[in-house]
């Protein structure tokens, strides 16, 4: 008697679409070699049991009770203020970067520094002689954080059962495998099924998992739709591993903001949080230097002096370049094309590179007048007047425009000891309850003037 074959389904590895059968290439996404089978089985379990273990039942908002869970405070300040104030009981985090920028670090050291509880590090990368070598050189005291080498995801779940832990942490999600499934390790199907477990546990018991998932070559979290779509919250690690500044941007936060982030500074005892994130942007110098503005940005809760730095030369091979590092390309073309209708400005035949200091990578709009005046005292080689910050949108009509959060903002320049602060017009009123010397501009012309004549 012939053995029924199980059916199976082509998915792309990428983007998810199905096919009757295998083919090279992904006709949705356009991926090559990403299209596997995916053999259905019996075995895997993918429906959360309820919370409390019942048979749920509809219940009006009103009378649904919160259970008396309180957020466990890590000793990372910047990984709580991420959060949203702590890590949630029975919360799946993902986080995820780039090799060797840290995220194996940073978790180590939550797990170490746990005030209170037990700590389930899985690991199926290294070994425990590897990890103790890094928490040595880390100078964690690894009081309460056990160690476990291990991929087969049900082994896991029985060992939190067993120890039942405060934290579990997996590095990482792609190593992980659930012998019910029929695919390799670390593909699309792995990774659904593990994870689907993994929630499950973390919803049923309370218990917070973080998750270290590996990115593409494109930048994004391997499996992003499916780790993006289970997961609570999702944080992305982020900078260059040749400078000693991290940061830890929440891209999805169920329960907290998303716009929130924290700032590292790698050392060689491990990632130390910044208490004062302005100094990563902004240098200090003996010599003035052209081409240079500062703006202040709010980010999450704080409020961050941003260092603009501009480079105007003319065009050597024909077709101008536009460059920018950490601001939007295109909003800087949008700026160079208001400055050369409404100043007069002969933009079109420089080159234009625009770098923001200390890596970030800022998106705020009220940086644009910051931009504008770094521009164009590059191109007439003239320097900012000492202690000045500029905060304000600015508009195709060359128009200067209201931002949000401008008390916030002009307290910040003036804190860092920034005394001029050029706003916007329609902020005159929250400026004039701040200090005399901050002072309302009209549009850009008018504040070139005011700054060069």
């Amino acid at each position: 008697m012939t053995q029924k074959r199980t059916p199976s389904t082509f998915i792309c590895q990428h983007c998810q679409a199905q096919y009757p059968k295998w083919q090279g290439r992904c006709t949705s996404c356009q991926t090559w070699h990403s299209v596997a089978a995916q053999t259905s089985s019996n075995g895997i379990r993918t429906s959360l049991q309820p919370w409390h273990g019942a048979v749920s039942e509809p219940k009006l908002l009103s009378e649904i009770e919160l259970a008396s869970q309180a957020r466990v405070l890590s000793a990372d300040a910047e990984l709580n203020r991420v959060l949203g104030g702590g890590i949630v009981p029975g919360s799946l985090v993902l986080i995820g970067g780039e090799p060797g920028i840290g995220k194996s670090t940073l978790l180590l050291q939550v797990a170490t520094a746990l005030p209170a509880g037990n700590v389930l590090y899985v690991s199926g990368e290294e070994s425990q002689a590897q990890i103790k070598l890094r928490a040595d050189r880390l100078g964690a005291s690894c009081g309460r954080c056990y160690v476990l080498n291990e991929t087969d995801v049900s082994h896991i779940l029985t060992q939190i059962e067993q120890i039942g832990p405060t934290l579990v942490i997996i590095d990482s999600i792609q190593t992980l495998c659930d012998p019910n499934t029929d695919s390799t390790s670390g593909s699309l199907t792995q990774v659904r099924a593990c994870s689907a477990q993994l929630l499950q546990c973390a919803k049923t018991r309370g218990i917070p998992i973080f998750l270290i998932g590996h990115i593409t070559k494109e930048g994004q979290i391997a499996g992003p739709k499916v780790l993006e779509h289970m997961v609570d919250t999702v944080l992305q690690f982020e900078g260059d591993p040749h400078t000693m500044y991290r940061i830890v941007r929440a891209t999805k936060n169920r329960f907290g903001a998303t716009s929130e982030l924290g700032i590292y500074e790698m050392k060689h005892d491990g990632l130390h949080g910044v208490d004062n994130p302005s100094r990563l942007s902004v240098s200090e110098r003996d010599v003035p230097l052209s081409g240079i503005a500062v703006g202040v940005s709010v980010e999450g809760n704080r409020s961050i002096l941003i260092e603009l730095q501009a480079l105007v030369s003319p065009a050597a091979y024909g077709t101008p370049q536009r460059s920018a590092t950490g601001f939007d390309a295109k909003r800087l073309n949008m700026l160079l094309a208001v400055l050369e209708k409404r100043a007069q400005l002969r933009l079109g035949t420089q080159d234009v590179f625009l770098n923001v200091t200390g890596g970030l990578t800022v998106t705020d709009p009220a940086l644009d007048l910051a931009a504008c005046v770094a521009v164009v005292s590059s191109l007439h080689n003239a320097v900012v007047p000492d202690q000045c910050c500029f905060i304000g949108e600015v508009g195709l009509g060359g128009e200067t425009r209201r931002v949000g959060r401008a008390a916030q903002r002009i307290q910040e320049a003036h804190k860092r000891g920034l005394s001029r602060v050029f706003i916007a017009q329609d902020t005159r009123e929250e400026a004039q309850t701040k200090a005399a010397s901050t002072k309302a501009v009209a549009d850009v012309v008018s504040l070139l003037k005011v700054l060069w004549t």
